[in-house]
């Protein structure tokens, strides 16, 4: 049987935890911060865990992570 490719952003975004939840950051942290909210900046700084019903297709693209 051969190998299954892992998804190439799917693991530059995201990240399995020791119980088997997606990691992720959040997004609009990049560029154009000083429009935003100091509110909005902080609260984005924190990691989050993806949905469970998106935690599922993220684990598919990522047949090996440990």
């Amino acid at each position: 049987m051969p190998k299954v490719k892992t998804h190439s952003a799917t693991k530059k975004r995201f990240r399995l935890s020791a119980n088997g939840k997606v990691k992720m950051s959040h997004a609009c942290r990049r560029h154009r911060l000083v429009t935003k909210p100091r509110k909005a900046k902080k609260g984005h700084k924190i990691g989050v865990y993806a949905s469970e019903a998106n935690a599922a297709t993220v684990k598919k693209m990522m047949p090996y992570a440990k």
